[in-house]
Order: C-alpha cells, then structure tokens, then sequence
C-alpha cells in the first residue's frame, strides 16, 4: 500500500485500496468512518466516496479492504475473492450467534471426541457444499436482517446457500486441556466461519462456537501489508 501522506485529493477520487487491519471491538463501519473523516478534514471536501468490501463482525480482527473515489465500483469485485481466515473453535458448547457476542446456551458432552473422530469431520467440510446462515447474520428474510428476527428472540428456517472451502487445516493439540482447536480456513464468498464452527460441532456430535477470528487474506490482498484505521489516520493527518 501506498505511503497516503504522498497522494492528492485527485488520487482518492479517482480511487485508492486502503489495507485495513481492523481491530477487536471495531465495526468495519467504524473503520471505514474513522478514515472518511480524517480524508474529508484533510483535503477540506464535503463528501467522498469510500466503502469497503466485505464485512467482519466486531469480535473479528484482521483485513477490511476499503475503497475510495471510483475504486468504490470495484468493491463487488473484491467481495468475490477467496478469502483466507485463522481462529478459534471451542467445543462443548453452543451460543445462539454461533460466537462470544451472545452467552453460552447449551452444554454437550466432549469426553468421545478423539483424532480419529475430528479428522473424520474435517473432510467433510472441504469442497462445495451448501450451509445455513447463523440467525444473527445480516442476510435478510422477507425484508427484515436475521440478527433483527433474533433480537426479538424469534427464529426463522433459512434457506442454505452454495459456497466452498477450499482447505481447512485443524490444529486440535490443545483439544484435551481446553477443549479448543484452532484453524486455517480458505474459502469461498458467503462463507459464515461461525456456521462453520457450528456445524463441527454438530459433525462431532457435540457443539460448538466460534471463540476467536481473524481474517488474513481476500485474494492476493494479505493482512501483514494493511495497517490499523489509528495508523492510516495518522498516516492521514501528518
């Protein structure tokens, strides 16, 4: 990425790809905000374009591609690379939002589950395949978001969606201490890495949840090149 103390204003509008590494607790719309004010404050503009494609949680870290001036028409574009994430499964339990932001709901039993059991459900999830979508999700059912529908404590059958993965590597060394295992996951658009967390669990007989997640990748776009919104501001307004 490019040193932004270096580019005019005619370099944003006519478009720039800002490498984000968002932290925990921030919104990608927090990020994108963050760097639409310090643009507007530093070159004296009334508005700007900038988004950013593809959403991560607030308790996801890691790459959020945002795009600026006419780069902003290559966000759909962006959303369509594979994408390329590292976290966290705990087993033995389950939560409604399928991750930490809403509390534990339901205990399963982990004392069977053994190497043989979780490389046995790893290949089952490689290749394509079709996978529901966690209620706490923005994907929308008859107009109205999930995660609305679920905040009212509502449930509602959602329709699975086509995506694929394309490695999945398994890290369970810390299974019989913690009852976690961590992950390298590469994947598809549409990909819900906590229906995936989800459906292990169930594919183990028991249940799980997501319990940490970062995004490393989107394409040949890697996280080690992004730098964090505090950062690009500085970067910004120096």
């Amino acid at each position: 990425m490019k040193d932004l103390r270096t580019l005019t204003v005619e370099d944003f509008l006519d478009g720039q790809v800002l490498l984000v590494d968002k932290p925990l607790g921030f919104t990608s719309f927090q990020a994108v905000n963050a760097l639409k004010w310090a643009l507007l404050r530093k070159f004296n503009l009334k508005k700007i374009k900038i988004g950013h494609a593809g959403t991560l949680d607030p308790l996801a870290s890691g790459l959020l591609i945002i795009c600026t001036g006419k780069f902003t028409k290559k966000i759909q574009e962006f959303q369509g690379l594979q994408k390329t994430y590292t976290g966290t499964f705990t087993l033995g339990s389950t939560t409604p939002s399928y991750d930490l932001e809403t509390a534990i709901d339901a205990h399963f039993e982990t004392h069977h589950i053994n190497s043989s059991l979780i490389e046995k459900a790893q290949t089952q999830f490689m290749g394509p395949q079709m996978q529901h979508p966690p209620m706490f999700s923005a994907v929308k059912k008859e107009g109205k978001r999930l995660y609305e529908i679920a905040r009212e404590g509502k449930t509602v059958e959602t329709s699975a969606r086509a995506i694929e993965i394309y490695n999945f590597e398994l890290d369970y060394s810390s299974f019989d201490t913690d009852k976690t295992i961590d992950f390298s996951v590469a994947c598809s658009k549409g990909t819900y890495i906590r229906s995936l967390a989800h459906d292990f669990g169930k594919a183990l007989k028991s249940g799980a949840h997501l319990s940490r997640l970062r995004r490393t990748a989107i394409g040949a776009f890697k996280v080690e090149d992004a730098r964090t919104p505090d950062a690009l501001k500085e970067e910004l307004c120096s």
